[in-house]
């Protein structure tokens, strides 16, 4: 299985950079790249405003040997399109039967929510909190196909809209958690905190 990690965007609402932001120990890129871990054998970033940078991250990554599964940095071209085409761009190097697409700024998924969504079977499927849908969602390579031969003035919702679709309630507001705003980084930095210090109270309690 592969992850598409999309992380073209220009950033406008958080004034300022968000992919190379601090969040815990990590960046928020890391972050939502480190989620895949044990489940996915390469993970696909898709650059294109500030790609250096990206590129700067992912060169980091590769070299911390933090991770087991390889990198793969492509730029798109067309980023200033918008997110379907950097869609398109990260579909173009998938080569597995499944895979996982997710904007690069929603850091707060639980691993155990990746692992629970990498072993349902469907065209698409989708995390649920509460209800509602968020990310990342996996995609087989019917889909995958479907979006290479959409018209790149299209969107993802269009294309998924011809599929059914799966929806997995998980217990993960992380799932819903993207981070546009300033405000959502400060929010993000406290829910981050609050993870941790449940994630080791329970620890020591077991």
């Amino acid at each position: 299985m592969e992850a598409i990690i999309l992380a073209a965007g220009y950033s406008t609402r958080a004034n300022a950079f968000k992919m190379t932001l601090p969040l815990g120990q990590m960046t928020i890129l890391e972050q939502t790249i480190s989620k895949f871990e044990g489940v996915c054998s390469r993970v696909i970033v898709v650059a294109g405003h500030q790609a250096e940078l990206i590129q700067k991250e992912v060169a980091k990554l590769r070299s911390k040997n933090a991770f087991s599964f390889q990198f793969k940095f492509v730029y798109n071209d067309n980023f200033n399109q918008g997110m379907f085409s950097s869609i398109q761009r990260g579909c173009n190097e998938v080569n597995a039967p499944d895979f996982f697409i997710t904007p690069g700024d929603c850091p707060l998924v639980k691993k155990e929510t990746v692992h629970q969504i990498a072993k349902h079977k469907g065209d698409v499927v989708i995390p649920s909190f509460h209800y509602k849908g968020g990310h990342p969602i996996k995609l087989s390579s019917n889909v995958k196909q479907k979006i290479l031969e959409t018209n790149p003035e299209s969107n993802l919702r269009v294309v998924l809209g011809g599929y059914e679709k799966t929806y997995l309630n998980v217990d993960d507001p992380g799932v819903l958690m993207d981070i546009d705003t300033i405000e959502d980084y400060q929010n993000a930095i406290k829910y981050d905190k609050a993870e941790c210090s449940r994630y080791f109270l329970n620890k020591n309690e077991s």
